[in-house]
């Protein structure tokens, strides 16, 4: 979905999106397509047919067949997880702040307390998302995962991006000093991508259980759409994820 799409468009684009990915009962009815006002957070709501409105929060699940649960990024991490024996389903939007609040941890606390979900019987994807390699952050979000994470440096890592600071203040390279000398303090970078996938693992899910979808959507805006690298001109992606009849 383009930020320049109508929102005739956009629910077009979505009704078409349900149909491709085989959303539909009896060959013709669309599943309702749920979604949260996302606010960066890590509340998580119930869903049901009856709530059909827009509840603010990050987190949608469900036991309910036929139902499409929807997370839309242009960088930050969509989680989406199915228990496969009591057939139920989590959808999470894990920016840096959701992330910091443990909203996927606390999603799969949440599948366990309304569906009696279990972590052995749980499959995870992590989907397109900003990498590691392109995601700088500023000292104070860094001190607040130091702060948060026992594991923060397996999460952080200094870059040096010569390339990324030329574009980006060109006039601090005309100086009197040999190229190469000048006092540049690296970037710290973190990976949301692992930081997430800890979280499945601290609430008891095995690494063979979550898969991660490859890419990073900053270096790939030809395929993703990123608020990042395309500086908040941009659209949005979803992911979706549902329970077929039985």
């Amino acid at each position: 979905m383009s930020h320049r799409d109508t929102a005739k468009s956009v629910e077009r684009n979505r009704s078409l999106f349900v149909e491709a990915v085989g959303a539909v009962s009896h060959g013709e009815r669309r599943w309702p397509l749920l979604a949260v006002k996302q606010i960066h957070s890590a509340v998580i709501h119930r869903a049901s047919v009856a709530s059909m409105e827009t509840p603010s929060g990050d987190g949608l699940v469900t036991n309910i067949s036929a139902l499409a649960l929807a997370i839309t990024t242009a960088d930050c991490v969509p989680v989406l997880v199915a228990d496969l024996k009591r057939r139920a389903v989590g959808a999470f939007h894990a920016g840096w702040r959701g992330t910091l609040a443990r909203i996927v941890e606390k999603g799969v606390g949440e599948m366990r307390r309304h569906f009696g979900s279990l972590p052995r019987d749980l499959l995870a994807a992590i989907g397109p998302c900003i990498r590691r390699c392109c995601y700088a952050i500023g000292p104070e979000v860094r001190a607040q995962f130091e702060s948060q994470f026992a594991y923060a440096d397996d999460l952080l890592e200094e870059v040096f991006d010569w390339e990324a600071i030329h574009v980006r203040y060109p006039m601090f390279f005309l100086n009197q000093r040999a190229p190469g000398h000048g006092d540049l303090s690296p970037q710290t970078h973190l990976d949301l991508v692992e930081a997430n996938k800890r979280q499945l693992e601290d609430a008891g899910l095995r690494e063979q259980q979550i898969s991660v979808v490859g890419g990073c959507t900053a270096c790939d805006t030809t395929r993703f759409f990123s608020h990042r690298a395309e500086v908040g001109e941009t659209g949005r992606m979803m992911a979706v994820i549902g329970i077929r009849p039985e």
